[in-house]
């Protein structure tokens, strides 16, 4: 990770957005972290940056695996895949 005054960003905005798509810009004023710039490579570093970020997905993971814990559902592994 790369940390930049935000004062810097504002004049050189391009390139720090090509920079954040190999590493995670950490932004500061004053020398304190207030923000960070991320960067895509490609569409599928922004879907599974939206997945980890999105509220609902995630609660929906957290409840799966509470119902898991609680001996309901079936573990991917013990399921068997039907065949086309």
């Amino acid at each position: 990770m790369r940390e930049v005054a935000i004062a810097e960003v504002e004049h050189k905005l391009a390139e720090f957005l090509r920079l954040a798509k190999d590493e995670d810009i950490i932004l500061t004023q004053q020398g304190k972290p207030v923000g960070v710039l991320v960067g895509f490579a490609d569409e599928n570093d922004w879907f599974e940056y939206q997945l980890e970020h999105s509220e609902p997905f995630l609660e929906r993971i957290a409840e799966s695996r509470a119902a898991l814990r609680q001996g309901r559902g079936v573990r991917l592994e013990e399921a068997e895949l039907e065949e086309e």
